[in-house]
């Protein structure tokens, strides 16, 4: 046997013993302090402000997503109508802008920067580069000493790579929004059960470890992955490293678990033991996204992370919908409508299926009491896709929603900027609301809220 192969198969073994192992690992549940008031009449503890990145993919038919007015008057346009439930605790967004897209075709050089705001650098695969750390992730560093996982990627579609011919891109730009670094984007996760295994963890009957085993074990695992890694393709040094988040992860929960916290504010316990998904991947991509988005409203209600995104589907995804009335073929096909009125209507329906997604979720995080008001008070969560118009690829006047009012967001309004915005300078404030003191962000030139 190959010296190589061994390596790869002593770590597969590891691997497997990892997973059979991680249930050691769950989430601590902690009494409710929320709502009530410490001895001697001082008040309690304030939450802390959770922050989400929910992109869709593909643009929007900009006629009918931007509103009339501005303001807390203002007339919600057709494909936002979805928002009338819950219009006082979301801003509406228009006239944000991305200039480091407008060099690039298609859809690529739109996506990878979404959270990063700086020059995708056109290439193959070999020299990839979203130009800077995405905004989630600059946050989890900053919060995740506070919580189990630093932050959490979902995802419902596999990463894509190789080439699109047409533009010259690798398609690994459209399957990413979240990087660690310029050159290190963030595995996602798409499979519920495993979010799941890896919020709550699995509980086996009788199985003990102690937290130095489980240390020494992971030092051999990454000790292994450095010296493969060299030997391996690019794509192949990708799926490394989606393998190798996993394994920091346990490592992190690991460190977080044996770690004493003294904190004035704890999460709610859940009223009823949490159900895990069942294995595999929902068939069905409505059931898919509606188990995604619970599980994220779980780790915030948990404390399990204050950080999260969250891709509908890749860019430049052929995703059917015709499960809606009166849609029928994919989804990147019709936002190139060509001002085809029946191709619009269409696309108009998935629009407004996704803002529909959104406003699901908005409410769920509602229905949880938290301290004095609710989840969704102290929660910014931020709903957009990386272009404007499908059809132009316009990385300009995005849609761009922001719900929740965490960090005392003055939510229900309109807010309508004018020439060039960036959308970083929106950026810029979530981080403050975060508590991460940056003077810029990407292309940021100022604060927007």
């Amino acid at each position: 046997m190959r010296a190589d192969q061994g390596v790869v198969n002593r770590g597969a073994g590891r691997r497997s013993f990892l997973r059979g192992c991680g249930a050691l690992l769950g989430l601590p549940w902690f009494e409710s302090l929320s709502g009530v008031r410490a001895a001697g009449g001082v008040p309690a503890a304030v939450p802390p402000v959770r922050s989400a990145f929910i992109y869709f993919p593909n643009g929007v038919w900009e006629k009918s997503w931007v509103p009339e007015g501005t303001g807390r008057d203002y007339v919600l346009s057709p494909t936002l109508q979805p928002l009338a439930d819950v219009r006082d605790d979301v801003l509406v967004l228009t006239g944000l802008d991305k200039k480091n897209s407008h060099g690039g075709d298609g859809h690529y050089a739109k996506t990878a920067n979404f959270l990063t705001g700086m020059p995708v650098a056109k290439t193959t695969g070999k020299n990839i580069s979203s130009g800077g750390i995405s905004v989630d992730q600059l946050m989890a560093q900053h919060v995740s000493k506070a919580t189990p996982l630093p932050s959490l990627e979902l995802g419902t579609e596999p990463v894509i790579s190789g080439i699109d011919s047409n533009v010259g891109y690798t398609r690994l730009y459209g399957s990413h929004i979240s990087w660690q670094s310029p050159t290190r984007p963030v595995a996602r996760e798409i499979n519920p059960r495993l979010v799941y295994e890896r919020l709550f963890g699995r509980r086996l009957a009788g199985q003990t470890a102690k937290a130095q085993s489980w240390q020494n074990l992971l030092d051999f695992v990454l000790e292994d992955a450095d010296r493969l890694r060299g030997r391996l393709g690019r794509d192949d040094q990708f799926k490394l490293d989606e393998y190798l988040d996993s394994v920091r992860a346990v490592e992190r929960r690991i460190e977080f678990a044996v770690q004493p916290r003294a904190t004035d504010w704890q999460p709610d316990p859940l009223s009823a033991e949490v159900q895990p998904p069942a294995p595999g991947i929902p068939a069905d991509f409505r059931e898919h996204i509606a188990i995604m988005l619970d599980l994220m409203v779980l780790a915030f209600r948990t404390d399990a992370t204050r950080v999260a995104s969250m891709m509908f589907a890749n860019d430049v995804s052929g995703r059917n919908f015709s499960f809606l009335d009166g849609v029928s073929g994919g989804h990147h096909e019709l936002s190139h409508h060509e001002k085809n009125e029946a191709k619009i209507a269409q696309y108009e329906r998935i629009n407004r299926w996704h803002v529909e997604q959104f406003v699901g979720l908005l409410k769920k995080l509602k229905e949880i009491p938290e301290g004095q008001g609710t989840l969704l008070d102290s929660c910014l969560i931020l709903f957009g896709s990386s272009i404007s118009d499908g059809n132009r690829h316009d990385p300009d006047n995005l849609p761009i929603l922001l719900g929740g009012r965490g960090g005392g967001v003055e939510s229900g309004r309109h807010v309508a900027s004018e020439g060039s915005m960036p959308l970083c300078n929106l950026y810029l404030s979530l981080l403050d609301r975060m508590g991460v003191e940056v003077e810029r962000f990407g292309d940021s030139t100022g604060r927007l809220i």
